[in-house]
């Protein structure tokens, strides 16, 4: 497994990559229109590139001998949704389910928080869904601590999101 800064060659799969994760994740019992219709909108090669020309954003990709199978997006100047927190947020954090418990995670994590400190951030903030029990124990077992919720919108529906922060070592 290699680390590595993601390029505009990645976009694609960077799409590929939030598509089956965000679905995977979320979608438990189907998928509808309203869902499809939101993935397919939101998780482009287009819109992947542009954030990847955006010198606010820093995504970093894992890489086996196969492609990428994980990345995490650190957005600079991004407010977060209750007060007390940076303006630092891991805005995207997906490595793909088959890959879980290989370490791919921690080693994103790890190399991100490292980014944030040469940037002098002295935290970052996240969001995940209330009922992502999976992703919160990760939170909750490397120091992030709960610290507000919001809400997740699509057009006019609402999902309970919380909020976590973490000093950056």
């Amino acid at each position: 497994m290699t680390l590595r800064r993601a390029t505009q060659s990645d976009a694609s799969s960077l799409a590929a990559i939030a598509i089956e994760v965000w679905i995977g994740t979320y979608l438990k019992k189907g998928v509808s229109a309203f869902f499809a219709d939101y993935a397919l909108e939101n998780f482009t090669p287009a819109k992947m590139r542009a954030l990847l020309r955006d010198p606010g954003q820093f995504i970093l990709v894992s890489e086996n001998d196969e492609g990428i199978d994980g990345f995490i997006r650190v957005s600079r100047a991004s407010p977060a949704p209750v007060p007390g927190c940076s303006d630092v947020e891991i805005a995207t954090f997906y490595v793909q389910p088959r890959h879980h418990g290989k370490g791919i995670g921690k080693r994103l994590l790890a190399a991100a928080l490292e980014h944030c400190a040469k940037m002098s951030a002295d935290s970052v903030w996240l969001t995940t869904n209330a009922e992502n029990d999976p992703a919160i124990a990760f939170y909750l077992a490397l120091g992030f601590e709960k610290v507000g919720e919001t809400h997740f919108r699509i057009q006019d529906r609402s999902y309970l999101n919380n909020v976590y922060a973490l000093t950056v070592p």
